[in-house]
């Protein structure tokens, strides 16, 4: 299992210590500082079973600094969200949790969390 985390997010902190009350084994990826390039994303984002607009954080200065809420969400446009993503990992929804069942959740929630521990 593996958990991709902002340290500096509550969201984040919180799913680690549940993670750590569960003794679950897994290991933390800082996705600010080691970012997933195009193809992590595309394999994490079959594994969540969602586009790449779904985990798209359009609050952040620069969703709205590149104007994301305009593009076109549709699967012609997919490689163009994904490579903000890439280029851009703060625009990253997270935590995401990557279950050993081969899935993933976005894990922003204790019910979220429990369900990628179950997924063992």
């Amino acid at each position: 299992m593996e958990i991709w985390i902002n340290p500096a997010c509550s969201k984040c902190r919180s799913a680690l210590h549940l993670l750590d009350e569960e003794g679950a084994r897994y290991t933390v990826r800082r996705y600010l500082e080691d970012p997933p390039n195009a193809e992590e994303l595309r394999a994490v984002l079959g594994r969540l079973g969602l586009e790449p607009w779904d985990i798209v954080r359009t609050q952040e200065a620069e969703a709205k600094e590149l104007g994301l809420k305009d593009w076109p969400r549709e699967p012609a446009e997919r490689d163009r969200w994904i490579g903000a993503l890439a280029e851009h990992p703060r625009l990253i929804q997270r935590p995401i949790i990557t279950a050993e069942d081969g899935t993933a959740v976005v894990a922003r929630s204790e019910e979220a969390v429990r369900d990628a521990l179950g997924r063992a």
